[in-house]
This record gives C-alpha cells, sequence and structure tokens, in this order.
C-alpha cells in the first residue's frame, strides 16, 4: 500500500550573512504578532468555546507557506494549517490573488483542516503587488453540521456524517465579503448566529496580523527580511538536529491501542522510530486499519503530533517554525488509522492522537530514558445541546475536559492538564452556567485515580452536570475507558475514564465510551471523569515525604461518587 509521507523543501540560503540579533528581534516579533492575532480573535468571538476555552490558533507563514510563528495554544492545531497555503497556491494561480483577499477551508481531504469544525481563514500580505507573507487563524465553531449536534463523535461512521466540507475558496475579495460562501456555511450550521460572529472575528485577526506583518516587512525590506526569516528556520533546523545528534543512534519500537470497531476490539497504533544522524525517521506501517468511526487520525493531525511530542522532550524551547520540521521524516500506510483516506471520519481524531503521543513519547522515552514519560489520559468530549428554556433558544454547548499526565522519570505527573497536541482550557463552570441550562454541582481532581509509583501519575478530572432544561441531548466520545494510560519501569496504569448518569443513585447508569444524541432528562446529573497518568518506577520506592504529601492532599482513595 503506498505510504505518505513529508518531503522536506529546498531552502533559500541567505545571500549574505544574517545578523543574529536582528534575526532574533524580526522572530520575536513575528511571534508576538501571532500571539496579537490571538487575543484578537478571542476577544471578538462570538461562542464561549473560542472566547472562554480559547479553542483557536493563529500563525503566520512566509511566502512559501513554511510556518514561520506559531502561537502556543493548541498544537494539534499546526495540522490544520500546515500545507494550507500550498493548496491555496495549487488552485489560485499569484495573479489571481489579490490584496485584501481571505480564504477558507476545512476538509482534510482537501486542502484545509484536520477536522470539520475547525474553520481556516487564511489571507496574504502584499508589498505592492507581491507576495510576502500570510497570516492564518483557526478556530474550532461549536457546530458546522452533520448528524449530530457540535458536528464531532466517535459514532459517526463517514465524513459525509460530520458536517460541511469547504475546500480552499475565496471568502473575501479585496476586502469585500463573498456572501455565497458564507450564506452556504451558514444554512448548514444548527447555531448561526455564533458561526457569523465567530468568522467575523477571524477575519479581524487576519486583519491585525496583515497589518503588523506589513510593517516589519516596509521597515527592513522586502529582501532583507526574507533573509533573515530564511536564517532563523536554517537556524532552528540547525538547533534541532543538534539535539537528535545527542540521542544514541538505533530503532525505538512502540505501541498502544484505540477502541476498535466493536466492543472490547482494539485498533493498533505502532511506530518503529530510528534515530539517525540530525534525522529522525516515523514509521508507522503496522498500525490497524482505518476505523468505521470518527476515531481516525488524519495524516497532518498525525503529523502536528510529531512535531508537538517530539519538540516537547527534544528541545522544548526550540522555535515553533518549520525548520525543525526538516529534520523529521514520517511515513504511514494510506489506509490505516493514523492516514485514513476517504471517507473515513475524522471528528475526534484529537482525543486519538493523545493516545498517538503516548507512542511517539514511549519511542523517545527509550532513546532518552533520562527524560521518559509514562502513558497520559486523554480529555473526554461531551456535546450538550437542545432549547434553553430561559431564552427559547437551541445551543450547542462544544467541551471537552482534560485528563492526566503521565509520570517523568524524575517528577510526578501532571494533574487535569490537556496532553500532548491538545491544548484548549476546560470552560469556566461562570461563562458555562451563565450561557447554557446547566449548574455545575461538582469539580475536583479525581482522588485516587493517578498511577502509583516512585513518581505517580496525574489526577484525571470529575465533573457533574445537572440539567435544567426539558429537551437536551448530549453526544459523548472517549479514549482511555477500555485501555488504560501504561505506568512504566513497574509504575502503575492510570484509572480509566467514565461517563456516568445520575451517579450514587438507584438509578445510577454507567454510559458507553461512545453515544450520539441521547437524552437527558431534566433535573438528571450526567458526570464525567477523566483519564489518569501512568506512574513511573515502583510504588515502593516513592519518598516518604511525597508519600505524606499524598495523604495530606488526599490523592489516595479512589472513588467516583
Amino acid at each position: 500500500m503506498a505510504a505518505k509521507r513529508t518531503t522536506a523543501r529546498k531552502v533559500v540560503k541567505a545571500a549574505k550573512a544574517v545578523d543574529p540579533i536582528k534575526a532574533e528581534v524580526v522572530a520575536r516579533y513575528l511571534l508576538a504578532t501571532s500571539e496579537e492575532m490571538g487575543a484578537t480573535l478571542m476577544r471578538t468571538a462570538f461562542s464561549p468555546n473560542i472566547k472562554e476555552r480559547a479553542d483557536c490558533s493563529t500563525a503566520i507563514f512566509d511566502a512559501r507557506g513554511e510556518v514561520i510563528a506559531l502561537a502556543q495554544r493548541v498544537p494539534i492545531h499546526l495540522g490544520s494549517m500546515v500545507g494550507a497555503v500550498d493548496e491555496i497556491l495549487k488552485r489560485y494561480p499569484l495573479n489571481e490573488i489579490l490584496p485584501g483577499d481571505q480564504f477558507v477551508a476545512n476538509d482534510p481531504y482537501n486542502g484545509g483542516g484536520t477536522h470539520l469544525p475547525d474553520i481556516n481563514i487564511i489571507a496574504p500580505v502584499f508589498i505592492g503587488k507581491k507576495i510576502v507573507a500570510f497570516v492564518a487563524n483557526i478556530a474550532h465553531h461549536a457546530d458546522v453540521g452533520g448528524m449530530v449536534p457540535g458536528s464531532e463523535a466517535a459514532v459517526c461512521k463517514s465524513i459525509y456524517q460530520e458536517g460541511i466540507r469547504i475546500p480552499p475558496v475565496r471568502i473575501m475579495r479585496e476586502g469585500k465579503l463573498n456572501r455565497d460562501v458564507i450564506d452556504i456555511i451558514l444554512l448548514n450550521s444548527r447555531t448561526p448566529a455564533e458561526r457569523i460572529g465567530d468568522l467575523n472575528a477571524q477575519f479581524a485577526a487576519n486583519n491585525v496580523g496583515t497589518k503588523s506583518v506589513l510593517q516589519l516587512f516596509e521597515r527592513y525590506g522586502v529582501n532583507d527580511t526574507a533573509a533573515t526569516i530564511a536564517a532563523y528556520l536554517d537556524f532552528t533546523e540547525k538547533r534541532f538536529r543538534a539535539a537528535i545528534n545527542r540521542l544514541p543512534a538505533g530503532r525505538y519500537v512502540a505501541e498502544d491501542f484505540l477502541d476498535g470497531n466493536t466492543e472490547g476490539e482494539r485498533c493498533p497504533i505502532r511506530l518503529a522510530m530510528t534515530v539517525g544522524h540530525g534525522r529522525i525517521d516515523f514509521d508507522f506501517a503496522g498500525s490497524g486499519k482505518q476505523l468505521e468511526s470518527a476515531r481516525n487520525i488524519p495524516y497532518r493531525a498525525l503529523l502536528a503530533t510529531v512535531y508537538t511530542v517530539a519538540k516537547s522532550l527534544l528541545d522544548p524551547e526550540v522555535p515553533a517554525n518549520a525548520g525543525y520540521y526538516r529534520t523529521l521524516r514520517i511515513t504511514a500506510p494510506a489506509g490505516c488509522v493514523v492516514g485514513p483516506v476517504p471517507p473515513a471520519a475524522i471528528g475526534c481524531r484529537s482525543i486519538s492522537a493523545s493516545v498517538l503521543g503516548d507512542v511517539i513519547a514511549n519511542a523517545l522515552s527509550q532513546a532518552m530514558p533520562h527524560k521518559a514519560l509514562a502513558g497520559s489520559g486523554p480529555h473526554h468530549l461531551y456535546v450538550l445541546a437542545g432549547s434553553d428554556p430561559r431564552t427559547g433558544a437551541y445551543f450547542v454547548n462544544y467541551e471537552t475536559l482534560a485528563g492526566g499526565m503521565g509520570a517523568r522519570a524524575n517528577r510526578d505527573g501532571v494533574d487535569g492538564v490537556r496532553v500532548h497536541a491538545s491544548g484548549s482550557s476546560n470552560l469556566p463552570v461562570e461563562a458555562l452556567e451563565h450561557a447554557y441550562p446547566f449548574r455545575v454541582e461538582r469539580y475536583a481532581l479525581w482522588e485516587g485515580s493517578a498511577g502509583e509509583g516512585k513518581y505517580r501519575g496525574g489526577m484525571g478530572v470529575v465533573r457533574d452536570y445537572r440539567v435544567l432544561g426539558d429537551d437536551i441531548v448530549v453526544s459523548l466520545s472517549s479514549e482511555r475507558q477500555n485501555v488504560a494510560a501504561s505506568g512504566m519501569k513497574s509504575g502503575g496504569d492510570g484509572a480509566l475514564g467514565a461517563f456516568i448518569l445520575n451517579p450514587g443513585t438507584p438509578h445510577e447508569q454507567k454510559l458507553p465510551a461512545a453515544s450520539g444524541e441521547m437524552a437527558l432528562p431534566r433535573g438528571s446529573v450526567l458526570r464525567i471523569c477523566t483519564p489518569a497518568g501512568g506512574g513511573y518506577g515502583a510504588a515502593g520506592e516513592r519518598d516518604a515525604a511525597a508519600s505524606a504529601r499524598d495523604v495530606r492532599e488526599e490523592r489516595l482513595a479512589r472513588q467516583t461518587d
């Protein structure tokens, strides 16, 4: 079966030496610009998912489409933007792209996004008649159509069930909105007022980025700025190759499992990682076939996860740009779970990518045991929808709740945190109760959920929702309710996650790990328990002071009521 792969670009070398201080100033300026774009997007967005949970990302690309600055928000969104400029340039000749144009895309099989709720908006930056850069942002829209509210559920079997699919098309022409495209997007959403508000925020973020990038090129000149950016990418590549060269050369194999097509079935993610001179090859041959559910990981999400985990373990401070991507070669057979082909559903790729992140971290841990990382507990997804009795308006509340990070070789895991390539926040209780007909009656770390060990894993989270409406439904998606996050070096596994209806009552019911549009009666309570991280080392080796702290902080009794 043919393999997909990344290909290294030819690097345009600077014609003359570049001042390293100037290069750092330019790089920091561009990073600050991407952060400013993110702040603009969040502060002008309409939906709680973006303005409160920060489920969005911003980036700047050079004229050839290489990432030169990426705001540190949601790493998996990188996969939604990598290659997006290439796709625009394939479809639109340069002479047809004009100042003030902006493009929209969301389809992973047609040049945009890693799942359909993530909508990319991309804009060129012009000096005169020449494109010198691109600015882009991505925002997770709470509903873009499909068979379930929220446009994301593990039970979807085809991408056609997941919502509207948008190839790269022009949504703004010379600063004027293309109303035809907007109308198609809005008609496909259950919450069109939110969609237009969030799209306008995305346009505004790109306008801010365009203005700032333009000022940089005007200050230093087109040629000098481009040469400085190219030199900074080269520096990033050189620095990351040095980090790779500190690893022992060799081949390292790792495996973990997603839930399969039927209850109790498992789907393997297998990795053979080869460390060479200044390069690492990640080969996912042997991974299971693409699933008949939305747990598949599209290829660009695979890239984003590898890039993120490799950076976090090898050199967390390396600049987040395309320079270090050149050192990593990633291959996956077409039609496998980490390289699906149409019409495979891919909506829940972020949860699956957390398990993928464990596989990558396991292989890297073998090569660098002093920085080893045990298995982690991914977030759980739940989409609550219905009519708000206070207003009569239909709502879609897209939420994810963090799990626990695995223990390290020298420290405990982090409690209640998004792991690997995932990164958005939990929705604050006050914002939730203000916007939607629910009352949060419990929100706490899950005592005793962490994997035991010399260093314990991070604890999962427990959150209870009291339903205050009459026609509320929920769609549930998860991983690690059947396959626990593994401990390392005799460390214990993390607790499995769970969805529970009416906990602690005679009507308590454990819900499936995946479901679509399940009715929640008024007054019922939905409990989400997220999976915890695995421990590192034997529990008997835990330091006495750390054990005493565990007792004092009530971390030991594993319970859900």
